[in-house]
């Protein structure tokens, strides 16, 4: 007889949309407007996003757009001390594995659960994206229920120029809002920053 331990776990990267969907049960996603007041940016950040346009390029890959979602985390982090980001970190599902491009936690020197959310970059592709965001949302969901955690979990993909939000809430139900630009960049940072706080008070309550 085989085990659920024996089972090979699936890899995030290797699920569809439809596959996604189906494994969370869902058919459809609920349509979700963030109210959160516009966060204007400070003078480093602007310095910081002038720089790196001017060093780097920032539109030809994953890697080079990460830069950009980088700087867009920390500015909308700064002043929030009980989370923290982690980059490239190992996620386990039920019957998922993988590494999440960002994932959101407790703020210790080291990472657990349970995690309030995952930010996926994709260069352009963001129905592959949405897939993976979905995976990576039910296996933080899975994770936190080990220790008896059942928070909501918020998810984003971005290919840093445009920006999506995700809420797996505790009835299972997906919440998705529609697209966030860079173009209007005091909205999308006070977005980005609501989510934030919502996963420092989702991990702080008992």
């Amino acid at each position: 007889m085989v085990t659920q331990e024996q089972v090979k776990k699936k890899n995030f990267s290797g699920f569809k949309k439809i596959e996604a969907f189906k494994l969370l049960g869902l058919t459809d996603l609920l349509p979700w407007s963030i109210e959160a007041p516009p966060m204007a940016p400070s003078a480093f950040f602007q310095e910081r996003l002038a720089r790196l346009r001017r060093h780097f390029d920032l539109e030809s890959g994953e890697e080079a757009k990460k830069l950009l979602i980088d700087a867009i985390c920390d500015e909308a982090l700064e002043g929030i001390e009980q989370i923290k980001i982690w980059k490239a970190a190992n996620l386990e599902g039920e019957t998922t594995t993988g590494v999440a491009d960002y994932l959101i936690a407790e703020n210790k020197r080291y990472l657990e659960a349970p995690f309030a959310c995952v930010v996926e970059a994709k260069k352009d592709d963001f129905e592959q994206g949405l897939a993976q965001c979905l995976v990576e949302l039910d296996a933080c969901r899975w994770s936190n229920r080990q220790i008896g955690r059942d928070i909501e979990i918020f998810g984003v993909v971005t290919n840093g120029e445009g920006w999506k939000f995700y809420k797996l809430a505790t009835d299972r139900l997906v919440h998705e809002t529609l697209l966030y630009s860079l173009q209007n960049l005091d909205v999308l940072l006070g977005a980005q920053r609501h989510i934030f706080q919502q996963c420092e008070g989702n991990l702080l309550k008992p």
